[in-house]
């Protein structure tokens, strides 16, 4: 199982409380989790990643290990610490302004 945190706007969209977790077929990259937390919760389609080009949406951040992954290919496999449950995939909504 794959822990993820959520921000709290996507939290209440999906309607849970704390962390997810997901089971992810396959390798466990950015992009299965992102598929799987998508299937698990269909309203998060659109809020994450673009509908159509399944990019991800400015202002919306990928964490893991305290590594930065927001700008890595989805195709990037996870740190064996998230894929073993020890640290969460964090999805962080990033603050804007002056």
């Amino acid at each position: 199982m794959i822990r993820v945190v959520l921000p709290y706007h996507l939290r209440t969209l999906a309607r849970v409380e704390g962390e997810v977790q997901l089971a992810v077929e396959g390798p466990a990259t950015l992009r299965a989790v992102l598929d799987a937390l998508e299937a698990r919760y269909p309203v998060l389609r659109g809020m994450i990643r673009d509908r159509a080009t399944l990019c991800r949406r400015p202002f919306v951040r990928f964490y893991a290990c305290r590594q930065d992954l927001s700008h890595e290919p989805t195709e990037t496999k996870l740190p064996e610490q998230v894929v073993s449950s020890a640290e969460p995939l964090l999805i962080i909504g990033a603050m804007a302004g002056g």
